[in-house]
């Protein structure tokens, strides 16, 4: 199921999810005008590696990704998820819960995968937590969502409590699948990053203030 559109307004720019996508694409464009060797060092050197972690490495992960799909999904969901939250909080304050939330679930994977020598890069922790805190402040809202059902694909109105509880069960159960196997073998998805961002942002966004909503008049 790929989400194209959230029913939720937004009334103001999305301006630090704009910054975001804008950095994380910059860094991989420089990631692709790198040789092979060079940018195999480059995520080991600013990836998370649990058995030999860099404290640095936990916030630079975050702007570095694998491949085109891996940062085409995580900016596809930050487009869809953040600009809600963004609008709703304020800029400063969704900076603040997308950093923790990609911390937050750093941590959590290097606890999970604490001898694992395969560095993890990527924005989907941090993106895991604008989706919690999406789940919390706008669990009625209806998601259209491409879904694909055998050889036949479709668009569907889905609620948004649904369709991100459901997205945090995969994450979760497949994490839990996943204890006890190499993260090589497990094509290096990092399941417990996306399970800690995304009970940090529910979390976090409940100790913050929303600011008042702009609304069009007529």
């Amino acid at each position: 199921m790929i989400p194209l559109r959230s029913s939720e307004p937004h009334y103001t720019r999305p301006s630090v999810t704009l910054v975001l996508i804008a950095l994380n694409v910059a860094v991989f464009l420089y990631e692709l005008s790198l040789p092979i060797y060079a940018r195999n060092e480059f995520i080991m050197a600013h990836g998370i590696v649990p058995d030999n972690l860099q404290y640095s490495s936990i916030l630079t992960s975050m702007f570095v990704h694998g491949g085109f799909l891996h940062i085409a999904g995580n900016m596809w969901f930050l487009w869809i998820f953040g600009r809600g939250v963004e609008d709703l909080v304020g800029h400063g304050k969704y900076l603040l819960l997308y950093l923790v939330s990609g911390v937050a679930a750093a941590l959590l994977y290097i606890v999970v995968n604490a001898s694992s020598p395969v560095p993890t890069v990527g924005a989907s922790g941090a993106i895991a937590g604008i989706m919690g805190a999406y789940l919390i402040k706008f669990p009625r809202a209806h998601i259209i969502t491409l879904v694909f059902v055998f050889v036949f694909i479709t668009t569907l109105d889905i609620p948004a409590a649904f369709l991100l509880l459901y997205w945090f069960a995969l994450q979760f159960f497949s994490g839990i699948g996943s204890v006890g196997y190499s993260s090589l073998s497990n094509g290096g998805v990092a399941w417990f990053a996306h399970v800690g961002g995304f009970l940090a942002g529910m979390g976090l966004i409940m100790l913050m203030g929303a600011k008042p909503r702009a609304r069009p008049w007529y």
